[in-house]
């Protein structure tokens, strides 16, 4: 597994009570820079929905999010994660993210609470892009998974993000210990941050969460 060593860590993390949500799409539906292509398991792409709250080193700062997001390669083989929005419940993380890694992050409106066994995330956009778009889930928390199976483990162990910054595809690596896994259902939601999925119900997974180093992005060379 690519687990990087983050040296240099410029922010330090807790995810916490995220639920990642997933459905099969074809790869076709996504366009990402030249550099990177969509990455598939077993010829099909994924797209991922994953609320969760965010601590910025304990005391500081405490928000929920929620981000929309594909999985991809660069040309050098190496796997990562391409955010297609991220909704965050704090005005200057959106204005952190948006300024210091070129990440396209919303401000909205959003809750996230755990009542026993069950898992309710909130959001309503306020700016920018479409206001109003919005993301309201409940999810019911299963037991413990033990050994990850390989579509689980495709789908949520990632440990870099790519990016361009003004023009230039870049990456960040993220590292934190393998995710802790429930099995997860989802018992309502209403959401429009990604539109034309599937009415079938999403490949569902649960974690109490992890710490995390998040690097400093870093530009990569484009293959010609």
């Amino acid at each position: 597994m690519d687990i990087p060593k983050v040296l240099l860590p410029v922010m330090f993390h807790r995810w916490t009570t995220i639920s990642f949500l997933h459905w099969p799409v074809p790869a076709e539906r996504f366009r990402v820079p030249h550099g990177l292509e969509v990455e598939t398991f077993d010829g099909t792409a994924w797209l991922g929905v994953t609320p969760f709250v965010t601590t910025i080193r304990p005391g500081l700062a405490r928000f929920p999010e929620t981000n929309v997001r594909t999985y991809v390669r660069d040309a050098q083989g190496r796997r990562g994660v391409w955010f297609l929005s991220l909704e965050a419940g704090m005005l200057s993380a959106v204005l952190g993210g948006r300024a210091g890694y070129w990440l396209p992050y919303r401000w909205a409106e959003m809750s996230a609470r755990l009542d026993g066994d069950r898992m309710s995330y909130r959001s309503l956009r306020r700016w920018p892009g479409r206001p109003g778009a919005r993301c309201d889930a409940d999810v019911e928390i299963g037991s413990a998974l033990g050994d990850k199976d390989a579509l689980a483990t495709f789908l949520t162990e990632r440990y870099r993000l790519y990016t361009e910054v003004a023009g230039v595809l870049a990456c960040a690596d993220v590292e934190h210990r393998p995710w802790p896994l429930h099995q997860a259902k989802v018992v309502s939601l209403r959401q429009d941050l990604a539109e034309g999925l599937s009415d079938d119900p999403p490949v569902v997974h649960f974690s109490p969460g992890v710490a995390v180093r998040v690097g400093m992005w870093r530009p990569i060379r484009r293959a010609a």
